[in-house]
């Protein structure tokens, strides 16, 4: 793609998923440059997808970017969605395949991508890059499994959630829904599944700009300036590809708390979600906040801050 080396690898989990991992060694101009090249894992968002990373141009992809900068360049892709639908023993159709949130990708996801990574590089540390959920699940294993935070380097994190106390999305309306309701109204499968009706509803409506800017401004933000508005319907169909648990919408109902921690919306042997702690995560951080962010709140964003 745009003329860069690409591979691609499975990774099999603790769990039995079988997760999409891809892999830009190098650069265009850089492939003979000698010696280990530093890791760089970027790990995607919510109902996102790896190739989220490589969508735009060359120049303005992140994926690219960091690979004509020397880095090599390995792409996560969280259970569920286009290129993470496998399972040893389950399939797609089964409801027991879409049992998981946040918290699974946290503590078998990002591990196994981790240290199939670690193993094929010979590189025992590597950096960490996420958006948005990739950010939540960062949070989730880098506090809770000290181990695997030693091999981070640094975490990157764009956009992140912990908390949403003040976030402006209409899907903060889904805190006053009771779990049963949420299950009648998304089911408990795949929510946004992958249509061609789908597809080109979002890539058709995209092309009247000033609705697509009105629906996914109210729901997500944007600031317009920077958005190339030519490449809209084609971030927009992409979007129609990914599927996520309906339940992983949770992350935006966590009941308010008033220190960086995450919740996981799904039962567990303690009463209530369990909470993250992530105050004490020994892990080098650098955060990046967008003022019309309306999930990501600046204000929650600023709860992470010494």
């Amino acid at each position: 793609f745009w003329g860069y080396p690409s591979e691609e690898y499975d990774v099999v989990t603790e769990d039995g998923y079988i997760l999409q991992l891809n892999r830009i060694p190098h650069g265009r101009a850089n492939a003979r440059c000698q010696g280990a090249r530093p890791v760089a894992l970027l790990q995607h968002g919510l109902l996102a997808e790896g190739s989220t990373w490589l969508t735009s141009l060359a120049n303005s992809s992140l994926g690219f970017i960091l690979a004509d900068a020397g880095y090599d360049i390995w792409i996560g892709n969280s259970r569920g969605n286009s290129w993470s639908r496998r399972h040893l023993a389950l399939s797609p159709k089964q409801e027991e395949f879409w049992a998981f949130s946040f918290d699974e990708m946290a503590k078998y996801d990002l591990p196994a991508m981790i240290s199939f990574i670690e193993e094929k590089t010979g590189q025992k540390q590597l950096y960490f890059i996420g958006h948005s959920q990739g950010t939540t699940i960062g949070f989730i294993a880098f506090s809770t499994m000290p181990q695997l935070a030693q091999k981070i380097k640094m975490f990157l994190a764009l956009s992140p959630v912990t908390t949403v106390i003040f976030t402006q999305s209409p899907f903060r309306k889904l805190a006053f829904f009771s779990d049963y309701r949420l299950k009648e109204m998304f089911g408990t499968r795949e929510f946004l599944p992958h249509t061609t009706v789908g597809q080109l509803l979002l890539s058709r409506v995209c092309i009247c700009s000033k609705v697509c800017k009105s629906i996914l401004a109210m729901i997500f933000g944007f600031n317009w300036k920077n958005t190339n508005m030519n490449a809209v319907p084609i971030f927009a169909s992409l979007r129609s590809r990914r599927a996520a648990n309906p339940l992983a919408w949770c992350i935006i109902c966590c009941i308010p708390a008033t220190s960086p921690v995450c919740e996981s919306p799904f039962p567990s042997p303690q009463v209530g979600p369990p909470l993250y702690d992530v105050k004490d995560m020994e892990v080098p951080t650098a955060i990046w906040s967008v003022g019309l962010d309306c999930v990501a709140d600046p204000r929650d964003i600023a709860l992470l801050l010494p």
